[in-house]
């Protein structure tokens, strides 16, 4: 009796990467694209109504980032697992992601030929990272135990709700109230109520700094928002 193929949902923004990406996993007997995503909030929405074994996700992507989409679907599916593809290799993108509860992290630029691999393993309850990272990752544990260090990162995570989340990520890309309210399907009154709570809890009050702040926490990518001062 052949055995039940690993179900996988991709999430990735440019359709020519994903199509490649569904192209390479299609040779796989043993793992199956069961749906693809180009946002996080619809990866969110597909992730509730398939429930894969494991999504493939990209960090940066437009409405619902990875970060937030990768929070919101473990809390929903805790037995599903998260399987970070991406072109940031920077240590802080990283450790951001695994303290949310990724299983690993490959890069993008080296993923082609260990992807299938990397999918088996997570699908198992193991970790997996892309060779380069798992090697400077193992170089700062032995640092740490060197020095006695004990690394903490499970508890830092950010002070605000998902909802505030998807509210910051919209006025970084340049939304106005009324167009967040639409995108959200919430009362203007209800986004200005969040906003007003992210620039208290950030001690951020200004739509630029508010941008610079997503920016360097990978909300959104650099290019998004053009018109920073």
């Amino acid at each position: 009796m052949p055995l039940k193929p690993i179900t996988v949902l991709l999430v990735e923004d440019h359709m020519i990467v994903r199509e490649g990406l569904v192209a390479l996993l299609k040779l796989e007997k043993d793992i199956e694209v069961v749906g693809e995503a180009e946002n996080g909030r619809l990866a969110l929405q597909l992730a509730r109504s398939v429930c894969p074994a494991v999504v493939v996700m990209d960090i940066a992507m437009p409405l619902l980032n990875g970060l937030e989409a990768t929070r919101q679907i473990l809390h929903s599916l805790p037995d599903t697992k998260v399987l970070i593809l991406s072109a940031h290799s920077d240590d802080a993108y990283v450790e951001m992601v695994m303290a949310l509860g990724a299983s690993g992290y490959l890069i993008k630029q080296t993923a082609a030929h260990i992807l299938p691999q990397a999918i088996r393993e997570v699908a198992k309850g193991n970790t997996f990272f892309s060779p380069t990272i798992a090697k400077r990752r193992n170089q700062r544990r032995q640092k740490s135990q060197e020095r006695g260090v004990v690394q903490n990162s499970k508890n830092e995570s950010t002070p605000l709700s998902p909802r505030e989340m998807e509210v910051l990520q919209l006025i970084a890309e340049g939304k106005a109230n009324k167009e967040s309210a639409e995108e959200l399907h919430i009362s203007i009154k209800t986004v200005e109520k969040h906003r007003q709570s992210v620039m208290e809890k950030l001690n951020i009050h200004d739509t630029a700094g508010l941008t610079r702040y997503a920016i360097a926490a990978g909300i959104i990518e650099s290019s998004v928002q053009v018109t920073i001062i």
